[in-house]
């Protein structure tokens, strides 16, 4: 049997209590760290595709990066007042955002222009807007429950991948997608959900009890369930764009850690998926 990897615990204990601060302290901290995430993430995804042929409008995206974190607070933020009735300002940005890239093409056609089109805008769609949702859920349905709901996920997050590394690493022996991820394997990823079940599971439970969250036991099973399961395709997906591209890390964001996509990879499934379990769920 191999060595407990004690440290993996250590630095994910870390990690999270570090991330707690940031989460705590709403807009002041989570702005930059999303600005500087998104923006490090999409110039990996650019760099990617260039090694495929293809090129997006880099700018573009900068900017519309910028526009999204303030179309990211929901309605019940001050002053954001939504722009027509059941319509969000973070829809009406990405259907924005889509009429201008086309305008763009329509106006200087080129032979790149389809695939120029599609992949900034599922660049764009695929971080920044759905990383949006981690600034959406601080302030779901308040500034004070909303620190609570986004801790979730990050706990879920982080609790799936110290379980899926320390029992992948213990016990692991059938790959879960060899042609994806090899070094992911079967155990990890039931070690990974069964780990996120309990500690949230447990979170839930203590929030409720004294904090009257608003979260039962089978509600919070029922989440940590569905959350760490997307964290799990979100990586699972990234390592495909991975191998698409033939590279190993998206980047160089932490050395020995990836790049900040490789970081991000499971919020952007798992974050929004949060969101609409809250709001269609716990808050319905």
């Amino acid at each position: 049997m191999k060595r407990f990897p004690y440290q993996r615990i250590v630095s994910a204990l870390a990690a999270f209590i570090a991330l707690l601060l940031v989460l705590w302290s709403g807009l002041p901290l989570l702005a930059p760290l999303y600005f500087l995430l998104s923006l490090l993430a999409l110039l990996e995804y650019a760099m990617m595709l260039s090694l495929r042929g293809i090129r997006v409008r880099r700018r573009s995206l900068y900017v519309a990066t910028l526009l999204t974190l303030p179309a990211s607070l929901p309605v019940t933020y001050p002053g954001m007042a939504p722009p027509f009735e059941g319509l969000s300002w973070r829809e009406a940005l990405l259907v924005i955002f889509a009429l201008y890239l086309l305008t763009l093409e329509v106006i200087r056609p080129t032979a790149e222009s389809i695939s120029r089109v599609v992949y900034t805008l599922f660049g764009y769609f695929y971080i920044p807007w759905l990383f949006g949702y981690a600034i959406t859920l601080r302030y779901t349905p308040d500034g004070v429950l909303g620190f609570y709901y986004l801790a979730l996920p990050a706990l879920a997050i982080i609790a799936n991948d110290s379980g899926a590394y320390i029992i992948g690493t213990i016990f692991g022996k059938r790959q879960l997608a060899p042609t994806i991820s090899p070094n992911k394997t079967l155990e990890g990823a039931f070690g990974g959900l069964g780990l996120a079940i309990v500690i949230v599971s447990l979170a839930s439970v203590g929030l409720e009890r004294w904090l009257g969250f608003g979260i039962n036991l089978y509600d919070g099973i029922l989440f940590s369930i569905l959350v760490a399961s997307a964290a799990q395709l979100g990586d699972l997906f990234e390592s495909l764009l991975k191998r698409w591209a033939g590279v190993k890390d998206s980047g160089i964001f932490l050395p020995g850690h990836g790049g900040a996509l490789d970081r991000i990879d499971s919020a952007l499934f798992a974050v929004p998926l949060t969101y609409y379990f809250v709001t269609l769920v716990i808050l319905r």
